[in-house]
Formats: structure tokens, sequence, C-alpha cells
């Protein structure tokens, strides 16, 4: 009887291990590719300050990939829009 029990014990054991393994296995890539650094392009575009051209350059830009971060000013007549890709 007890060597049913010592059995199902290593059953149990070698399960966990073999889980435990298995997660730190798969677990590498994930952490490698956290530390792997960013690179980003930054792209700054003045347009007419007319809604149809915002529009315009705002679909070209985003068709191309590039995302939208940030509205400037500038000189306060010709808005800057700041994409990143």
């Amino acid at each position: 009887m007890q060597d049913v029990h010592r059995s199902g014990a290593w059953l149990i054991l070698g399960v966990g291990l073999g889980a435990v393994g298995l997660l730190l296995l798969m677990g590498q890539p994930f952490a490698a590719k956290a530390q792997e650094s960013k690179h980003y392009q930054y792209r700054i575009v003045e347009v007419l300050p007319d809604t149809q051209n915002m529009q315009t350059k705002l679909n070209e830009f985003g068709s191309n990939g590039w995302e939208l971060v940030a509205v400037s000013m500038g000189n306060m007549t010709e808005p800057r829009l700041i994409f990143k890709k």
C-alpha cells in the first residue's frame, strides 16, 4: 500500500517539475523580448489650419503606418502634426 502512495507522490512530483520546466522554457522568449530596446522614427509636418487639409495629411500618414502623437501650434498659425512610427 505504501508503494502505491510513493508511486503516486513520485508521479505528482514528476508532473509538477515537468510543468515548471515547461513554464521556464516558454518564459525565456518573453523575458528576452521585454529587454529589447525599441527604436522609433518621428516626423513633424506643418499643415494649413483647415479641417480638410489636416484630415488629408492624417489619413496619408496613418495609411503609411504613422501614428499621431501630438499637435503643436508652432507659430500659432500653422499646426504641427507630430507622428511616430
